[in-house]
């Protein structure tokens, strides 16, 4: 394997320093006795942690926060699945228009985003529902598993579809057991980036949430327009502690590699 220069070397020993340094600071001060942001210059303490497990409203926006993205990302992924199929296979009129309406959430800015969803679902009379909010994460999360659904259908083998037909099999058993196993890597890796950007989502929440379906994000966003504590920084680590988790489980089980290269052959 070929060797890096020291300047490579040392570049990217930077920018992985400096990708990591905010992330640890946020887990040092997340660790203070004190009951501002600083340092655990005093020894650690659990202190902010056990006030986030006592206080209910936060507890209760990290659950709606997962069942959103949980639900959002299973919509958006079987929504994406015969799309990615259609216009990574086929050449059709509107083939361009259609790959463009679907990738269309990620060049409209979020703020236009949330005021058209707002609008919308006040004129259907689903503002401030669960069910609105998962309509509209799965419309801004729809790109995320589209991208990698794309890759993993350029990637498909079509000589086992057809393996499998002219061995008696119908479509839609050739679609299960041939199609669907192929596109797993891509189906995987979709949902999971569609579930963090979900999880993570907070302008477009803002406009549409109600008291009763308040996020996370946008519960920390009041918290902090409120009052600045290391409350935020206990959940700031949190969050980072399950993500790492889910992808070292991830790796573990089935490979992250492998998982965002869109395919697993």
């Amino acid at each position: 394997m070929r060797r890096i220069g020291w300047f490579a070397g040392t570049f990217h020993g930077a920018f992985i320093v400096f990708m990591l340094a905010p992330l640890v600071v946020v887990a040092l001060v997340a660790f203070t006795p004190d009951g501002y942001l600083s340092l655990p210059v005093h020894g650690p303490s659990l202190r902010w942690f056990r006030a986030l497990l006592a206080d209910p409203a936060f507890v209760e926006s990290f659950w709606i926060s997962i069942r959103l993205g949980v639900v959002a990302a299973t919509l958006a992924t079987a929504v994406m699945v015969p799309a990615a199929l259609a216009i990574g296979r086929y050449r059709f009129a509107g083939r361009e228009a259609l790959l463009g309406f679907v990738m269309s959430p990620l060049m409209i800015p979020t703020v236009v985003l949330g005021v058209a969803f707002l609008r919308f679902l006040t004129l259907v009379r689903v503002q401030g529902t669960f069910a609105g909010l998962v309509a509209c994460h799965a419309v801004v999360i729809g790109p995320y598993v589209a991208r990698m659904l794309l890759v993993a259908v350029a990637g498909l083998d079509r000589r086992v579809e057809r393996a499998a037909v002219s061995l008696g099999a119908s479509r839609f058993t050739t679609f299960r057991r041939a199609t669907v196993p192929m596109l797993l890597p891509g189906i995987a890796g979709g949902w999971l980036l569609a579930f963090i950007a979900s999880f993570d989502e907070l302008t477009v929440t803002i406009f549409i949430a109600s008291p009763a379906t308040t996020t996370l994000p946008v519960r920390l966003f009041s918290h902090i327009a409120q009052t600045t504590d290391p409350l935020v920084a206990s959940v700031s680590a949190v969050i980072m502690a399950v993500t790492t988790l889910v992808l070292l489980a991830l790796d573990r089980l089935y490979g992250v590699d492998r998982l965002f290269a869109g395919g697993g052959r």
